[in-house]
């Protein structure tokens, strides 16, 4: 008896409390699935101690742990350092930093992927929806004074007949968004306190108007393009914790505007670009980067800009490819702006391609400089074989292949139908090459039909004579064939800011 109560004993002790931090549970794999077991609803942050979305996050990251906690939820967040517990992060995938997975019912086979904001209140709203019903029911004023008070944006439906058409209708569009909460009420009470006098769908947000109500014909995919028209401030600024939202939603052309908040006439601007926003909701999303902060100076960089050129205007498009346009006028003006995205929603702009100018000595060295206005006749000329790497100054895999590059060029330097040449992409653009991670290598064989093969093969002085000597075809694939090979730092689409955002010049969040 004695040996069972101690083997008993030996049994809880091996099942200690797992160790937390700010109410976050620490997890590892000896203790994985034990936290499943104990916690069937869980979201686990899969993170490195050097990456700076993950420093940006931790903060509100136990913020939402220690929020649902405090109401008693069972729902608990925990973290993996992936750096030490690389098993897990193998097991579940995890190709960057931060990877946040939900676990629901204990399901260890099918965790589904973290897909909202990374504030506090965002985490909440998303495991809530996740793991409730899609609408909750308001039968009192308070609970909806509740609901509003406890939430950047929340949304009710007000249905006296919880079963007709439009209330279905309005629980499905519910059910297809997860950062949002949605409500429904059929309450007199409810009706009077907000001023609704028939059925009707209203958003409720701490921002610009303060409230919006739906207009039209009350579908699933209406009330989307409602709450995602809506859902965002006229303009929202380019932080760490919006990134996810702005890049996250279906508004894939932003116009940013590049201002430092220090300046004496930021108030004044940023009125005439919200005034310009007011016409464009639910087509191009309005953006404010300040051009001080010192982890935003990147994307200056991207844009072809510095400090001193600001207050400054650009558009993107984050579509299949992505396009830069810019505006005529440095006037930032609600007039300007205005005319400046009517002009592009009309599809009259062309696109910004920028070029630094041509040096001097660009063909002084065996690997010849390029930029965007000598690209042309040198890549597409037809009697010479031109192999290109197109490069970021600040990308670390860039530094690393810049002394084999130096050797390649050297070994070609007294070829007359062999030229090596780089280009830096945050400074040129070309029409002919879209370049979405560095560093790319593209080679441009001799002819007339102006032919574009991308290099594929190991980045070594061997595998690139092997391609050169093969006239393209060991290691090369039809350019938009590729299989990028994981190793260089992502540009596309809505990495392409988020990722430059990342202040530190060799830090990656990809592993």
């Amino acid at each position: 008896m004695l040996k069972f109560l101690m083997l008993c004993t030996l049994a809880v002790a091996s099942r200690a409390e797992i160790a937390e931090e700010e109410d976050v549970l620490v997890l590892k794999k000896s203790n994985f699935d034990e936290a499943l077991q104990a916690h069937p609803n869980i979201l686990v942050e899969f993170y490195a101690p050097w990456c700076g979305h993950c420093k940006a996050l931790a903060p509100e990251y136990a913020k939402a742990a220690g929020l649902l906690k405090a109401e008693g939820s069972e729902i608990r967040l925990g973290k993996v350092d992936a750096t030490e517990e690389t098993e897990l992060a193998q097991e579940f995938g995890v190709r960057g930093y931060p990877t946040i997975k939900f676990f629901k019912g204990g399901d260890k086979e099918s965790p589904k992927e973290y897909s909202a904001g990374r504030q506090a209140d965002d985490i909440v709203s998303w495991l809530k929806k996740r793991t409730g019903p899609a609408v909750t029911p308001l039968a009192e004023v308070t609970d909806a004074e509740s609901l509003i008070a406890d939430n950047e944006v929340a949304i009710i439906g007000f249905f006296k007949d919880a079963n007709s058409d439009d209330a279905k209708a309005y629980e499905k569009a519910a059910e297809a968004m997860d950062d949002v909460p949605f409500a429904i009420t059929s309450s007199d009470a409810v009706y009077s306190k907000f001023e609704v006098s028939k059925d009707s769908v209203v958003l409720f947000k701490k921002f610009d108007e303060g409230r919006n109500t739906f207009d039209g014909e009350l579908t699933k995919d209406n009330l989307l393009a409602f709450v995602k028209a809506n859902q965002l401030p006229l303009v929202i600024e380019f932080t760490e914790q919006t990134a996810p939202k702005i890049f996250g939603g279906d508004i894939k052309s932003h116009i940013l505007m590049f201002l430092p908040k220090a300046a004496s006439d930021f108030q004044e601007k940023m009125e005439q670009f919200k005034k310009a926003a007011a016409g464009f909701k639910g087509q191009i999303l309005f953006i404010f980067i300040d051009s001080d902060v010192d982890d935003n100076q990147r994307i200056l960089e991207f844009f072809g800009l510095k400090k001193e050129e600001c207050p400054a205007i650009r558009l993107i498009t984050l579509e299949d490819e992505m396009t830069k346009y810019k505006p005529e006028s440095k006037d930032i003006t609600a007039e300007s702006i205005t005319g400046f995205c009517t002009q592009f929603v009309e599809g009259k702009l062309k696109p910004h391609l920028m070029s630094q100018d041509i040096p001097e000595d660009w063909d002084k060295n065996p690997v010849k400089v390029l930029v965007g206005k000598n690209f042309e006749e040198v890549a597409f000329d037809p009697k010479k074989n031109v192999f290109i790497e197109f490069y970021a100054p600040w990308c670390g895999h860039c530094k690393q292949l810049a002394p084999i590059w130096d050797k390649l060029g050297e070994k070609y330097k007294d070829n007359s139908d062999i030229i090596v040449a780089k280009m830096d992409s945050t400074a040129n653009e070309i029409e002919a090459v879209k370049v979405h991670s560095f560093p790319t290598l593209k080679f441009f064989p001799a002819g007339e039909d102006r032919q574009v093969i991308d290099y594929n093969g190991e980045r070594t002085l061997e595998g690139f004579t092997k391609f050169l000597e093969s006239g393209g075809k060991e290691g090369g694939a039809p350019a938009g064939d590729d299989d990028d090979d994981g190793e260089s730092q992502d540009l596309d689409d809505a990495d392409d800011l988020s990722d430059l955002e990342d202040g530190g010049e060799d830090e990656h969040d990809e592993l």
